[in-house]
């Protein structure tokens, strides 16, 4: 039975991604413009105009993300005649070398730059500059890239690398090795 369990889930891991595949490359005929290198872990949601979207080379987007590039509670105010008119679009930039964690939303307008990380769970509101970490809902500032990657080298996990070319060996070195340490309450 547990046999017959991984090949269904071995058979929506390759429906899922023949999915997201074509979901991008649909995009793309829509206009969504994607660097070279791109990850995306899974295909995020782009929107109804995806042809506003700009991604750069070398950025890793993560599962369940998704691209707001219109602002749809119009539908409220239109219904007044003061408001009539009102649409809100705009457009959004992420630059090259970034990093998107799970479950963010990106907004309307939003430009992030170069070589940025945005923490899982984040709604980036406004644009972001170089070299900056961004988390939070509204997303702020967190610190630099630098002080960023200090911060990883300080709570470094220390294995022989070769392990990473066998994935099943680095997992179980990590289960059996990584020390039983959590964050103190703040």
């Amino acid at each position: 039975m547990n046999l017959l369990y991984r090949i269904i889930l071995k058979a929506e891991d390759i429906f899922k991604r023949l999915r997201d595949k074509a979901y991008i490359e649909i995009c793309k005929s829509r206009g969504l413009k994607v660097g070279k290198d791109v990850i995306f872990i899974e295909a995020p949601k782009f929107g109804s105009e995806p042809y506003l979207i700009e991604i750069g080379d070398r950025t890793k987007i993560t599962a369940n993300c998704t691209f707001i590039n219109h602002d749809g509670a119009m539908y409220v105010i239109r219904s007044m005649e003061k408001y009539r008119d009102a649409r809100n679009f705009g457009r959004i930039k992420i630059g090259k070398n970034c990093f998107i964690g799970n479950n963010c939303t990106i907004l309307p307008g939003v430009e992030m730059a170069d070589n940025c990380i945005l923490g899982a769970g984040s709604v980036l509101n406004s644009s972001t500059p170089p070299n900056s970490v961004f988390a939070g809902v509204p997303a702020k500032f967190i610190c630099t890239v630098e002080e960023y990657g200090d911060k990883a080298l300080k709570n470094n996990v220390i294995y022989a690398r070769e392990l990473e070319n066998i994935r099943p060996n680095l997992d179980a070195y990590i289960k059996e090795n990584l020390p039983h340490t959590y964050k103190p309450v703040k």
